[in-house]
């Protein structure tokens, strides 16, 4: 019962979609309602005695349609609530499911740690780099692309012990496995910060106070030093190529790159922990 009750139920799905994609199949189905009913007028115009008694005999036949309509529901109860119950049951769990913050599988979809690095961070505990000179920040070329940058954090005492240990481990793989030099642009963010980003329009963030991991110090910004100059923009090949192996160094730290995001944000990388961030 319950399998022919799916097939029924997929059988007139099916047969639903076909009318509303398919506009020569709709008309094909008029045309012949249409017909039908040409004839059944042609019947009815060919005397009025006759046409009585034709009407007459359709409406026994539609009562006693109704009836073995009746009769069916009656006998066929089950297969009619169980497809009931398919219709239904679907949308009612989609609704419910969405009930849920939109960041809740944001907050658990988190990457494992690569077995490798997994032994370096059980080792010595990584210190901070020294800070490029303020200057670095506030050059033309970074200003272009990251405009409120001047104010931004870039205190490693300010992040989460074991996020900064895991980006320190990123930097380090970085500089020695591939000659990259990076730099922290923005650590933590205070919800005001946030806020001011997020009114500047969704091209910065999309993310409100405590919507963000920045605000918990366990996300950081970050690009590369080339000859004492930041490289940010993505345009530049060098660059861009530092952002694929950052990023692959990062999730085998068991970090998120937000360079596999829809609006891609290829310097940033984050710790999520479950239940942090607001949803």
């Amino acid at each position: 019962m319950f399998l022919f009750s799916m097939l029924l139920f997929f059988v007139l799905t099916c047969f639903c979609a076909w009318l509303l994609l398919f506009p020569a199949v709709r008309e094909l189905v008029m045309q012949s309602i249409g017909a039908l009913g040409g004839r059944i007028g042609c019947r009815l115009r060919g005397g009025y005695r006759q046409g009585v008694q034709q009407a007459a005999g359709l409406g026994r036949e539609a009562g006693g349609g109704a009836r073995r309509t009746l009769s069916f529901l009656r006998r066929r109860y089950p297969l009619l609530l169980a497809a009931l119950v398919l219709v239904t049951v679907p949308p009612l769990l989609a609704l419910m499911l969405s009930g849920r913050g939109m960041l809740s599988g944001y907050d658990n979809d988190t990457h494992a740690i690569n077995d490798q690095i997994a032994g370096l961070l059980q080792g010595e505990q990584l210190a901070a780099p020294p800070a490029p000179p303020p200057l670095v920040f506030t050059t033309a070329e970074v200003t272009l692309v990251r405009p409120m940058l001047d104010s931004a954090n870039r205190n490693w005492q300010l992040l989460d012990p074991a996020y900064a240990q895991r980006l320190l481990l990123v930097f380090r793989m970085m500089k020695e496995r591939h000659g990259y030099d990076m730099a922290i642009l923005e650590g933590y963010r205070s919800p005001e910060r946030q806020n001011a980003l997020a009114a500047a329009g969704p091209s910065v963030t999309n993310a409100k106070a405590f919507q963000s991991y920045h605000q918990f110090g366990l996300a950081a910004d970050c690009a590369f030093l080339r000859d004492g100059k930041l490289v940010i923009s993505e345009k530049d090949p060098w660059a861009m190529r530092g952002y694929q192996l950052y990023g692959a160094a990062a999730e085998a730290a068991g970090l998120t790159w937000g360079g596999r995001w829809t609006m891609m944000d290829f310097g940033h990388t984050e710790l999520r922990v479950p239940n942090t961030v607001k949803k």
